[in-house]
């Protein structure tokens, strides 16, 4: 099970560290029980394919944030509730999703944050390319393995260092 972590409001840490962030474009929905989580990360590149997903989920996540490049695809969910719950369990603080996830009044149940940009009932059946703790590009941030993670309702931030929370920054 993931730790649990203070509420973060990303503008605050935009406000105090805006010349060492990167602000992600993607205009995200939040599902889970997480509305703010932070963390190191690591990432997964795919295509309508659910199954590298669920491989780096297997993993233990140590607080970490995984995040995947689905190339924004809606057509397909790469995430449902199943895998979030695995995700969870294996603690894994939260998930980014550049493209679809299905299952979300389950994954609405989960102590887990997770961003996608929509839901749909499709699910992939045909394994496609992937691969695994490559830099990522989109929403016009560019994320590495390691790079770490702050989101929130608002937003996502980028940064190469783990940030000093400012008292500001923290809802208690």
């Amino acid at each position: 099970m993931s730790t649990p972590q203070p509420a973060i409001v990303t503008a605050d840490l935009y406000d105090q560290y805006h010349e060492q962030v990167q602000v992600c474009e993607l205009q995200f929905r939040s599902f889970g029980q997480r509305l703010s989580f932070f963390g190191p990360c690591s990432t997964v590149s795919t295509f309508e394919d659910h199954t590298p997903v669920l491989k780096a989920l297997e993993e233990q996540g140590g607080g970490r944030v995984l995040v995947v490049n689905a190339q924004g695809s809606l057509r397909i969910g790469v995430m449902g509730d199943r895998l979030a719950g695995l995700g969870a369990t294996n603690g894994w603080t939260g998930i980014i999703i550049n493209g679809a996830i299905r299952d979300s009044v389950g994954i609405g149940e989960l102590d887990l944050g997770v961003k996608a940009l929509g839901v749909t009932a499709r699910r992939g059946w045909t394994p496609g390319p992937a691969a695994w703790d490559v830099p990522l590009q989109f929403g016009s941030v560019t994320i590495k393995p390691g790079d770490w993670i702050y989101a929130d309702q608002d937003s996502v931030l980028v940064s190469e260092h783990s940030l000093a929370l400012p008292t500001a920054a923290v809802q208690e």
